[in-house]
């Protein structure tokens, strides 16, 4: 597997400067010829006697044989996003499907339904859709067709016939039993890696994504420091007249890196935090997964077990064991293949953040650096200016 420590690999000939070097980085695995495009946007809040909501328009354009129309538009809210979620993982429970931003956020981040809330949700479940359009399996499901098609009251009618309470226990019995019996007697080395490569995966972005969140609080609070510091400044240089040119030029330096601080901020909010966050989602999505993966192997190893003790029906177990050996087969390969896909799309997408945030980081530095070097030599002129005044006689 490639290593994200490659990015420090870089050639003797490799230009220096950020837009050269974020050049380096475009990856192979440009998207070939799409037949589905999704947009998400235009978003509306909805305000009842019970509830307040927001709706999002997904438009939807494709040429596709299967679609009655080359284009649709609908609109949808979160509860229907999570129903489509929930639809993919019943039909696909070994396949890695997208995660969807969280219903509650953190207290003290943003305000619910505000601009930026709205904003960073919109983004996230424009995400959401094209990562399933995207995919070679889950972008064919008809629950995802209906999804994108079907008006308010058409899909409203359609969740109705999905599978009832007892259905739904019962499944959630059969998980709970399969966990009570403990861990998987016969699970290929190959998973039981998978797992251990997530618990390290899992640790290790959840400390990147808090760390992340804090140094942009932390940037924040700076910025917010900065817009006051500044106007003291010139504030002051009215009644110091001796100084006042220097008062004003440290007043500019500063009101300058305040500008590129907010750049920089606006470089994790947008290119980092999300991506961070989201992986944050795809590691509890991964336990989940395997976690499914472990039950089919679960109820293969209890009826191989039964049969052991029951020679009696022998027939009957070998019949079932056949099945669920089929059920395991094609499991352990929809994992496979959706592992080595999402590790690359991973790799990809950490490159391309990490990426981003040298780039800023570069541009940041570069520009106060500048200024700052800018405001000494003015000082340094000025300096020389008034010695050789007087020198005069």
């Amino acid at each position: 597997d490639t290593s994200l420590a490659e990015v420090n690999s870089f050639s003797p000939s490799m230009p220096i400067s950020p837009s050269s070097m974020i050049n380096q980085y475009k990856f192979e695995d440009e998207p070939e010829l799409r037949d589905l495009f999704i947009t998400v946007d235009d978003p509306e809040s909805h305000i009842t006697a019970i509830e307040t909501f927001i709706t999002y328009r997904v438009v939807t354009k494709t040429s596709r044989g299967e679609f009655d129309s080359s284009e649709y538009e609908v609109r949808r809210r979160y509860q229907d996003f999570l129903w489509l979620k929930s639809k993919l993982e019943e039909a696909h429970p070994t396949l890695i499907i997208p995660p969807l931003p969280e219903k509650f956020i953190m207290k003290g981040m943003v305000e619910r339904f505000s601009d930026e809330f709205i904003e960073t949700r919109r983004k996230a479940l424009h995400k959401f859709l094209n990562r399933i359009a995207d995919h070679p399996t889950l972008t064919f499901n008809e629950d995802f067709k209906i999804f994108l098609t079907a008006q308010a009251w058409e899909l409203s009618s359609h969740k109705k016939q999905g599978p009832g309470l007892l259905s739904r226990m019962g499944q959630t019995v059969r998980a709970v039993a399969s966990s009570v019996r403990g861990g998987v007697k016969n699970r290929p080395e190959m998973f039981t890696e998978m797992n251990n490569y997530m618990e390290t995966f899992s640790q290790k972005i959840n400390v990147l994504d808090k760390i992340a969140h804090r140094i942009y609080k932390e940037e924040r609070e700076y910025f917010n420091e900065m817009k006051e510091y500044g106007p003291v400044h010139t504030l002051w240089s009215a009644s110091e007249e001796d100084i006042a040119d220097s008062l004003k030029g440290v007043a500019s330096c500063i009101d300058k890196c305040c500008k590129a601080t907010e750049k920089r901020m606006a470089g994790l909010s947008e290119n980092l935090l999300p991506i961070l966050h989201e992986y944050v989602l795809y590691s509890e999505i991964l336990v989940g997964v395997l976690k499914r993966r472990d039950q089919i192997q679960g109820e293969l190893d209890s009826k191989v077990d039964a049969l052991a003790n029951k020679k009696a029906e022998k027939d009957l177990f070998s019949e079932e064991i056949g099945k669920l050996e089929d059920k395991v087969e094609c499991a352990n390969n929809a994992l496979k293949a959706d592992w080595d896909r999402w590790k690359q799309n991973m790799q990809c997408d950490m490159r391309s953040a990490f990426t981003n945030v040298a780039e800023n980081n570069l541009r940041y530095y570069e520009e106060c650096l500048a200024t700052w070097e800018s405001f000494l030599a003015s000082q340094t002129v000025d300096l020389h200016v008034e010695e050789d005044s007087e020198d005069r006689p």
